[in-house]
């Protein structure tokens, strides 16, 4: 990449925004970040719970991706936030507040789902890029995907 020096770039696109609003972009994703394995677990769990009547590490990991060993590193954070319950010889359970943030990443997922599929995007395209992108919209945006989505619907719908 060739740098000029003197050169103003106009494009509003590449321009860099002012210290405070970069800086908190940055903190947003960061915050993001640190939150999504959290609310993939507790998600996971509730899902598992609800489909198979428990959840158990070694179908987490199978569904994961990922050893044992890392989900039961994982499950003892979860647990430390007190999100989870480990019984012995029983299974995970989800602590009230578990499941309300279960519930709450579901909504969220549910949201930005449909948005793309509103947008036309295909549904395994839309499920799977659901997952990463719920993760780290802003309410206010989220929000507006739902708006947008309860518009698409409701213009669909015959009178």
């Amino acid at each position: 990449m060739v740098r000029r020096a003197g050169k103003n770039n106009t494009d509003s696109a590449t321009q860099l925004v002012n210290v405070e609003e970069h800086v908190e972009g940055f903190r947003q994703v960061r915050e993001a970040h640190r939150r999504e394995l959290v609310d993939d677990y507790v998600e996971l769990i509730s899902d598992l719970i609800r489909e198979v009547g428990e959840a158990r590490q070694v179908d987490m990991a199978a569904r994961l991706g990922v050893s044992q060993p890392t989900v039961a590193k994982m499950l003892k954070r979860i647990a430390g936030m007190g999100l989870i319950e480990q019984i012995p010889w029983r299974g995970i359970f989800l602590t009230p507040e578990g499941e309300a943030l279960a519930q709450e990443n579901r909504v969220r997922h549910h949201i930005v789902e449909h948005f793309l599929l509103a947008l036309g995007i295909s549904p395994e395209t839309a499920r799977v890029d659901a997952e990463g992108m719920e993760h780290h919209v802003s309410e206010e945006t989220l929000a507006a995907f739902a708006r947008f989505t309860q518009q698409q619907q409701s213009e669909q719908k015959p009178c």
